[in-house]
């Protein structure tokens, strides 16, 4: 009885479920899940079978792959299994870039116009309130330059995080003494270790849900000066990371500008763009 007990706590995914999770989550959202990673997505997806009181994978793949599951699991599963990591001022050299190379040359091209910038894969929104802090920060030296960030993850549960945009002190640790001071609140509750982007930066954060793997983003009608797409594509194999770009492409407006992570490289990929600074590429055609 209580091996049987042990099975019930610990369920365990056999390779034909694996094999059939890892072919769903790689359809629907372009991520390959290879054998290295089955004790992983067994670990993190435990949890949703003990939520829904489910006692074998067998049962929760045939919920997840049945119409209500569709519906009301498949967003679930997908916050369980994608990687979410980012940090504040993370790759710092490409705010300077963005900064004292970027935005002087905008300006001088698109006078009284507002920049539009796209942090796809955006996590719990440390990148966008970066940019924001630091677009805030050439505004104040730039009278007349405006801007708009649109953030957009996959998983519901860290965009629910970035618009709450409330982070733990270690959190932002790497945001310079001087920003910290202007645009983080501290909590009133000093013991709570908690600090809260201020309304002026969270105002210029657009948050939306999208799916890198739907037709042309969603019917997404918006084209860029800047997109911000670091330590994303790492996930995705070669054809998927080329159509993605691609599609990236359509979405930047002529001569407009891609951040790639570093250790991410455009190099054997059939698309459009010209290296201009390390990981950083401007749109062709």
């Amino acid at each position: 009885m209580e091996s049987a007990a042990r099975e019930i706590d610990h369920p365990s995914l056999s390779a034909k479920e694996f094999g059939r999770l890892s072919r769903f989550i790689y359809d629907t959202c372009g991520i390959k899940m290879p054998e290295v990673k089955k004790t992983m997505l067994e670990a993190r997806l435990a949890k949703r079978l003990r939520t829904l009181g489910m006692h074998s994978f067998v049962d929760y793949c045939d919920y997840l792959f049945s119409a209500a599951g569709q519906e009301n699991e498949l967003v679930q599963m997908l916050d369980m299994v994608t990687t979410n990591k980012t940090d504040f001022f993370r790759e710092p050299d490409h705010f300077e870039y963005l900064t004292h190379k970027v935005l002087p040359g905008w300006c001088q091209r698109h006078p009284g116009a507002t920049l539009s910038l796209w942090s796809a894969g955006c996590s719990s929104g440390e990148e966008p309130y970066t940019l924001s802090m630091v677009l805030s920060e050439f505004a104040l030296h730039n009278p007349g330059f405006d801007f708009q960030i649109l953030a957009t993850d996959i998983s519901t549960r860290v965009l629910e995080k970035a618009k709450n945009a409330i982070y733990a002190e270690p959190l932002v640790e790497p945001v310079p003494m001087p920003l910290k001071k202007k645009y983080l609140l501290r909590s009133k509750d000093r013991a709570s270790g908690l600090v809260r982007i201020v309304p002026e930066l969270r105002e210029k954060v657009r948050f939306r849900r999208l799916n890198f793997m739907d037709d042309d983003f969603g019917g997404m009608r918006e084209q860029f000066d800047i997109i911000f797409c670091r330590n994303v594509i790492i996930y995705f194999d070669r054809p998927t990371q080329e159509k993605l770009l691609q599609r990236f492409h359509r979405h930047l407006k002529p001569n407009a500008l891609i951040f790639m992570g570093h250790s991410e490289t455009l190099s054997g990929l059939d698309v459009a763009f010209t290296s201009v600074y390390p990981t950083v590429y401007r749109k062709q055609g």
